[in-house]
């Protein structure tokens, strides 16, 4: 199959898709100031090349929480990737396995964490909202820990859903014969059955996210679990301390796609700020607008271990399945290493806040 480019990957997958499906993937919070405003930051930012280095060889591998990934890529959580093909998110599994790459697979998954785990190659990690319905989560966690995954990803930038205009727009329900498979139907139900002028989804975290959970809530998680803690959805050096010193393995510095505080900070635009708190006393992941693999380098500059990439895996899952989603992670991978060699940087750590300005 011959490679397209993300624009084009993304082209396909709005043509194919039902127009709410696209919204819901595609949309935004509030203005949906912040689909744009990732972007425009790191497209500000430009790449200071090193020259006379010897790139006859770059590496791209690294290693994220003991799993050994081809290139500092994994795909961000996302729900419902049967909503863009058939074999959701098992066809996203081999894909990401095709391309050594982490899936980080969402707790409204549409396929269940065995299958998922079953057809995978490479790591999995498990995404979580805190559910008032506890006894839930730690069922999820349980059968994630006999599956195989490695690590828990709790989304802490949700205590709500926003207010999201074109699902409100579309009256938008997860739709028949397309379910959260890991969760007890009852905490599901108000997700489907959709209504002119109202989100189910939205209707859905109001009734059942816990609004009321803090850091000491922390340590009730730690009680339940081995698996290593990452916090996803942190914006500031303030918040991350906090996360550092509860003991937290890893954060996920996003802003969630632009999907819940309008007009927050790109989350490039507050990676310096936390890597700089962070003192490499935990891994860090940036989230969002990643479109080229000199994103990724971008990010490792400013001091990311790795990236997360969200809605460009879906429009290859929408465009060919399997094929399609791989294809688009080996793309952003081989993007990345051309950089490397023009960067004059043959390795991962060669990345350092000398390589970039702008910011």
């Amino acid at each position: 199959m011959v490679s397209l480019a993300l624009h084009e990957y993304e082209a396909a997958a709005r043509e194919r898709l039902p127009r709410s499906v696209w919204d819901f993937f595609a949309g935004g919070s509030g203005s949906e100031s912040m689909l744009s405003a990732g972007r425009e930051a790191l497209d500000r930012l430009r790449l200071r090349p090193r020259c006379l280095v010897d790139v006859s060889h770059c590496d791209p591998g690294v290693s994220l929480l003991g799993a050994r990934l081809a290139a500092p890529v994994g795909v961000a959580p996302m729900a419902y990737h049967r909503l863009a093909h058939p074999e959701g998110e098992v066809a996203t599994a081999r894909a990401a396995g095709t391309a050594g790459a982490l899936l980080t697979v969402s707790m409204f998954a549409s396929r269940t964490l065995e299958d998922i785990a079953a057809a995978a190659d490479g790591p999995l990690w498990l995404q979580l909202y805190w559910l008032r319905h506890r006894e839930s989560m730690v069922r999820l966690i349980h059968r994630a820990e006999a599956a195989g995954y490695r690590a828990l990803v709790l989304t802490v930038d949700a205590p709500r859903v926003a207010h999201r205009p074109r699902d409100v727009r579309n009256g938008f329900a997860v739709p028949e014969g397309v379910r959260a498979v890991n969760v007890d139907a009852t905490v599901m139900s108000a997700s489907h059955g959709g209504r002119s002028g109202r989100s189910a989804i939205a209707r859905h975290a109001r009734e059942q996210f816990d609004a009321s959970i803090g850091w000491a809530d922390l340590a009730w998680l730690r009680e339940r679990t081995s698996l290593p803690l990452v916090l996803k959805g942190i914006l500031t050096a303030e918040d991350a301390e906090i996360a550092v010193q509860h003991g937290i393995e890893a954060i996920v510095v996003s802003n969630h796609g632009g999907r819940q505080l309008d007009f927050a900070v790109p989350a490039v635009e507050a990676l310096a700020e936390i890597a700089e708190v962070v003192s490499g006393r935990c891994r860090l992941i940036l989230d969002g607008a990643v479109r080229h693999g000199a994103d990724i380098a971008k990010a490792l500059c400013l001091g990311a271990d790795a990236v997360f990439v969200g809605r460009p895996v879906l429009w290859g899952l929408a465009h060919s399945g399997e094929s399609g989603a791989a294809a688009v992670l080996r793309l952003l991978s081989e993007e990345f290493e051309e950089v490397m060699a023009l960067m004059g940087a043959p390795r991962v750590r060669d990345f350092n806040p000398s390589g970039v300005t702008g910011n």
